[in-house]
């Protein structure tokens, strides 16, 4: 399974997996302050995008450097990936995916370069669109206290990620939202994987904890059937 996830986190062009992993759990840690690598304080652009073509604020620096990462230093997949990554990334990125198509099926080398392009390009910015629309329009049925949105088109975007104030509250969820498979291709993939018995150990948050958090946040729920 950690091969598998290896191999298409590679294929996403979005740098190592140590370094996304650490920058995530610095963003949950520290959301919307100085030491979030993508802090949407600093306006749409900046937690789009812009955050990649300026120097990380010092804040980020030293907070990422306290972040415990052991676990990633001690698995053997992780430690090769960021090794060797930038010989993978053109390999998954670049090389095989022009190559295949012209060898499969005769496309031309032309072709077959810009679509990779253009589906790095939109995987990118699905992606990207995580840390600036999710953080700016959508629903806070969780916690109207933090920036992190509920937004439908975002998960249609990146089948499932969009479920932001959910993911924020309960980050250690395997599922990205409160119910399974509502736009939401990530947990169906996970449950795949756990029917297989590749995917194990999966944690996720009872009805009544949720239930609780809603009351919390604003005093009503939405009475939904949930699966226990």
């Amino acid at each position: 399974m950690r091969l598998i996830l290896t191999v298409f986190q590679t294929i996403a062009f979005q740098g190592p997996i140590y370094a996304w992993v650490r920058d995530h759990r610095v963003h949950h840690k520290y959301t919307d302050t100085d030491a979030d690598p993508y802090n949407s304080r600093r306006g749409l652009f900046f937690s789009h995008v812009g955050w990649l073509l300026i120097r990380k604020h010092p804040e980020v620096v030293n907070k990422g450097a306290m972040i415990d990462c052991s676990d990633l230093e001690q698995d053997p997949f992780v430690v090769f990936q960021r090794k060797w990554y930038a010989h993978l990334a053109i390999l998954c990125c670049f090389i095989l995916p022009t190559l295949i198509p012209c060898l499969a099926w005769n496309e031309t080398p032309s072709c077959a370069w810009h679509l990779i392009i253009c589906a790095l390009y939109l995987n990118l910015h699905g992606t990207f669109s995580v840390n600036s629309v999710a953080h700016k329009w959508g629903t806070k049925p969780y916690d109207k206290s933090i920036s992190p949105v509920n937004n439908i088109g975002v998960s249609a975007i990146t089948l499932g990620e969009g479920w932001h104030n959910y993911h924020h509250i309960f980050p250690w969820d395997y599922k990205v939202a409160e119910l399974k498979y509502l736009i939401d291709f990530t947990t169906v993939f996970i449950d795949f994987f756990a029917c297989l018995g590749l995917a194990y150990d999966l944690k996720t948050a009872k009805v009544d904890m949720i239930k609780k958090r809603i009351l919390r946040n604003d005093g009503t729920i939405n009475e939904i059937k949930h699966e226990e």
